[in-house]
């Protein structure tokens, strides 16, 4: 495997070390730690006062400095950073993002409803649709997103982010989330402090559906459980018990899926947490 430091861009931004809990084998030298990849989540620190571009687009910075940005599934090979200082010029950089390939999954047995659905399910898809965007649309200015991020629970990973799924023999959407596999009603937790966007029972596709603010737009999604503890507005510590590991929606047995986004931007929650505690 290539190693991804080869691919981390230097930034000359002002600000001093990170003081984020990132792993080592990751940090850029310059303010920016991070997975300079597709599905990369990346943290930063520049200058209080600062303002911060990605791609032209403006990215909330907050008091001390801290901002976060990721990259998706099909991002191209490079995007533009662009920061400026107060009372100084732009400061415009090239990040080189690494291109992944991505795995083919197949799995069957799935109810044939939940792979291709009925005309008369199209107005619940639209509506559960509006409701996890909304909830994935908040620019908090929380800066949970830097305290690290811990596995909700662990077990068999049995499905990874990016790959091109095939249901009951037709292709679909690639799988934007990890699967992990576990007994039914086992605990969910938290990964970071955050605030409850969605706590949705009975979502198509994903059933009982949790979704957590962390700030600076970064959200984690809980998918498929047999019981939510939370609901929308509720503030949770990191640890927090939110729900519990099962099989609604389109499912075939219990699991936890696991998602990561920067606004509607999906990211793979993987890169972003340490190796899976055994």
């Amino acid at each position: 495997m290539l190693d991804r430091r080869r691919f981390l861009t230097l930034l000359v931004a002002a600000g001093g070390a990170l003081s984020v809990p990132l792993r080592p084998a990751r940090a850029a030298a310059s303010g920016l730690t991070g997975d300079f990849e597709q599905g990369g989540m990346i943290v930063g620190r520049t200058e209080p006062g600062a303002r911060v571009w990605l791609d032209g687009a403006p990215i909330r910075v907050s008091p001390e400095g801290l901002y976060v940005f990721g990259f998706g599934r099909d991002q191209g090979a490079s995007a533009a950073l662009k920061i400026e200082l107060p009372g100084r010029e732009p400061q415009i950089e090239t990040l080189a993002i690494v291109q992944r390939e991505y795995r083919i999954q197949r799995i069957d047995g799935l109810p044939g409803d939940k792979v291709t659905p009925p005309d008369d399910a199209a107005e619940r898809i639209a509506r559960d649709n509006r409701l996890i965007a909304e909830a994935r649309s908040h620019d908090t200015a929380e800066i949970w997103f830097a305290s690290g991020i811990d596995w909700p629970v662990t077990g068999r990973i049995t499905g990874v982010y990016g790959s091109q799924r095939i249901l009951n023999g037709e292709p679909r959407r690639p799988h934007f989330g990890v699967d992990i596999a576990r007994g039914e009603g086992e605990p969910i937790r938290a990964p970071q402090k955050a605030i409850v966007r969605m706590a949705e029972a009975d979502l198509y596709f994903t059933g009982g559906t949790t979704i957590l603010d962390h700030g600076g737009g970064i959200t984690t999604s809980y998918l498929h459980q047999s019981r939510l503890d939370v609901k929308v507005g509720d503030a949770v510590e990191k640890g927090a018990v939110i729900g519990a590991i099962g099989k609604t929606g389109r499912a075939t047995g219990p699991h936890l899926c696991w998602r990561l986004n920067w606004f509607q931007e999906r990211l793979d929650p993987q890169l972003a947490a340490p190796p899976m505690p055994g």
